[in-house]
């Protein structure tokens, strides 16, 4: 999943390429994982996030389009959600970027 972020990785379809129910698919990936797909999805979406914005100059709707979030809102909202910080600050407080 981490290698395809730009991919459709909807419950609906990890669990046609896994051979399974949607349903049967997300309890299966809890169980195992100790996480929901939704959540596991999104935090390798703001782990990518957060690599670009410590390593690159690149601006916020340009990361978050790239690693899967769609905008600035959901780039916001993902990283309040899993870091607990707003990417701007995040990246005001680790980038390794001149």
């Amino acid at each position: 999943m981490a290698d395809h972020l730009c991919s459709d990785l909807r419950v609906e379809n990890l669990a046609g390429r896994a051979g399974m129910s949607p349903r049967n698919f997300a309890r299966v990936f809890a169980k195992e994982a100790g996480i929901t797909p939704a959540r596991f999805i999104e935090k390798i979406f703001v782990e990518s996030g957060r690599r670009r914005l410590e390593e690159s100059r690149d601006d916020l709707e340009k990361i978050a389009r790239d690693c899967g979030l769609g905008s600035v809102q959901g780039l916001r909202r993902s990283f309040l959600r899993v870091l607990r910080v707003a990417p701007s600050e995040y990246r005001r407080r680790f980038s390794n970027a001149a």
